[in-house]
């Protein structure tokens, strides 16, 4: 009860700041740091973090992003009085890099609250269930594997034998699942499928039927059938192994099962994340960039339609905006509630620097709600670095309803072997876990290619 008492004062402190600082339209929180928040469960146990630090990092943004409002004014007079104004861009220039510095540390904090609930947070278990998890943890520490395996299949009512390790207890391997969603940007919006076989396989419907007029009495033939479309998406194995030096495991103070599950839990979540944007299918995940390309103009299903700037590695000379304004309306009407852009932290650092004719920035707006990404023509930001830099024909751009897009997959079950023999002083734990991705409806998404087309 006190946890909880601890835990609702901090949500009441950040919904209060909140409030305060969204009548001056100042960004708050990142999105990664809003997921973060959300699984911290008490003040000042997450790696010496207490609410006032969190208050001081809220204010210090609050202050930055008033100081920076200030500049940016003084900068319009000067320019329009015709007045140098190097002093006053490096001031901006400065202003921005403080901003993004008190982002990143709300982001570690996000990870670290993540890290916390894994310790904290446990699953409703059974008293099979309960009996296998004193059995693995003995396993865990002295290699003590005695009717270990009669205790697994009677916690999961399965005949099943993992090669070669054993089954860890549901709360890890759910967690594992959910910190995907702090630290990949893409991962927190997309949909999320547990699936208990190696594959999951899904019908779409890619064109619908039609209707026409016809005239009294009269007949029209028939009109053109619904088409479908079958979509397999493959969970591929990945392993993490961390390494634990004997003496700590005789250490009975020490939560190994939930250090390990936090170590195994990032690793997993920070592959992914790479994934769902950039992987190849091949072995891995297929990512939303990992698909052909084309041309909106040309766009057919199974492919990705994009938007290209004109320019090589660049933003059009004049009218930068205006492709981006483009990409948005290539994405269907019915798929823009709920859609939102994706990018990385420079590619977006260059969109808020956008001006129109007057020198004021018309595109992107400061939104509490909508964190540190804010909104671009009223549709949230996901800063996300696994998106490519701005290059030469790079897709550094996404805009889609990314719940609608793309499924990742889950297989139920995650593995963990044990080696005290390959390393002398040391043991190794093996997880291994499968899971992959796919898009699952190539209509819900468009990218802004930097090319000449």
């Amino acid at each position: 009860m006190k946890h909880r008492t601890l835990q609702n004062l901090i949500v009441f402190a950040v919904a209060g700041l909140c409030a305060v600082a969204s009548a001056f339209g100042i960004p708050i929180l990142s999105p990664e740091a809003v997921a973060g928040l959300a699984l911290i469960g008490v003040a000042g146990e997450i790696e010496g973090v207490e609410v006032k630090e969190l208050q001081g990092l809220i204010q210090r943004q609050n202050e930055a992003w008033g100081e920076m409002m200030r500049k940016n004014d003084a900068l319009l007079a000067a320019k329009a009085d015709g007045k140098a104004v190097g002093d006053l861009q490096a001031s901006i220039a400065t202003l921005q890099t403080e901003f993004k510095s008190i982002n990143d540390t709300v982001v570690e904090l996000a990870k670290a609250g993540a890290r916390r609930l894994i310790e904290g947070g446990k699953a409703s278990l059974t008293e099979a269930q309960l009996e296998y998890k004193d059995a693995l943890n003995r396993w865990i520490r002295k290699g003590d594997d005695t009717g270990l395996l009669d205790l697994q299949k009677k916690a999961y009512n399965s005949g099943s034998n993992p090669d070669g390790g054993y089954l860890i207890m549901p709360e890890m391997d759910s967690e594992m699942t959910r910190v995907v969603g702090v630290v990949s940007a893409l991962g927190s919006v997309i949909r999320q499928q547990t699936i208990g076989t190696s594959t999951y396989k899904k019908i779409v419907k890619t064109t619908g039927m039609t209707a026409r007029r016809v005239g009294e009495g009269a007949t029209g033939g028939e009109t053109t059938n619904p088409k479908w479309a079958e979509l397999e998406f493959v969970a591929h194995t990945a392993e993490a192994e961390p390494h634990i030096f004997n003496e700590t495991l005789d250490d009975a103070i020490i939560n190994l099962e939930a250090d390990l599950a936090n170590e195994a839990a990032i690793a997993f979540a920070e592959l992914t994340a790479n994934e769902y944007v950039n992987g190849t299918g091949v072995g891995q995940a297929r990512g939303i960039l990992g698909y052909t390309a084309i041309a909106n103009a040309s766009y057919t299903w199974g492919k990705v339609g994009y938007i290209a700037t004109g320019v090589s590695g660049d933003w059009a000379a004049a009218n930068k905006g205006d492709k981006i304004i483009d990409l948005q309306h290539a994405l269907k009407a019915q798929y823009r509630s709920g859609a939102s852009f994706l990018m990385g932290d420079a590619t977006l650092a260059t969109v808020r620097q956008m001006k129109d004719g007057s020198g004021a920035y018309y595109l992107w707006q400061p939104d509490p709600l909508a964190g540190f990404g804010g909104r671009l023509l009223g549709s949230p930001v996901l800063i996300d670095d696994n998106m490519p830099v701005i290059a030469a024909n790079s897709h550094s751009v996404a805009y889609g309803n990314w719940a609608q897009a793309y499924v990742g997959v889950n297989r139920m079950g995650t593995i963990l072997i044990r080696d005290n023999l390959t390393t002398k002083g040391r043991t190794k734990f093996n997880f291994r876990r499968r899971f992959g991705g796919g898009v699952q409806n190539f209509e819900a998404y468009k990218t802004l290619k930097f090319g000449t087309s």
